[in-house]
């Protein structure tokens, strides 16, 4: 999960969106990781991906770099934009796998967004 600093919009539109999900695609030819599931929620990011040949670390490195960089490009400004670190946690069992997957993907309804 990714968190937009101070809780400030991190997709302001769907420019910002299909950006995001362009980075995204771009770094994992890069990294070669697997992406299970993902959702954008305005102030924040959630990815269910599993490693490749590169660790999180670098791969949230990378994505965040190209992303902030045209972001702060597109609204004139400087500075971060991810508050802190991304926070993960490791699906070791199916069943967690799963419950993560319907949590991501249920985020939007719960949020009253559909």
């Amino acid at each position: 999960m990714l968190r937009g600093i101070n809780g400030q919009p991190v997709f302001l539109d769907d420019e910002d969106n299909e950006k995001y999900l362009q980075t995204l695609k771009e770094c994992k030819a890069v990294s070669e990781f697997e992406l299970y599931g993902y959702c954008l929620m305005g102030n924040h990011a959630h990815l269910l991906l599993k490693e490749g040949k590169e660790d999180l670390a670098l791969v949230f490195k990378r994505m965040g770099a190209r992303y902030v960089f045209w972001y702060n490009w597109k609204y004139r400004r400087y500075g971060h934009l991810f508050q802190d670190r991304y926070k993960s946690e490791a699906a070791e069992s199916d069943s967690y796998f799963t419950t993560v997957l319907k949590y991501i993907h249920q985020n939007p309804k719960k949020a009253g967004l559909w």
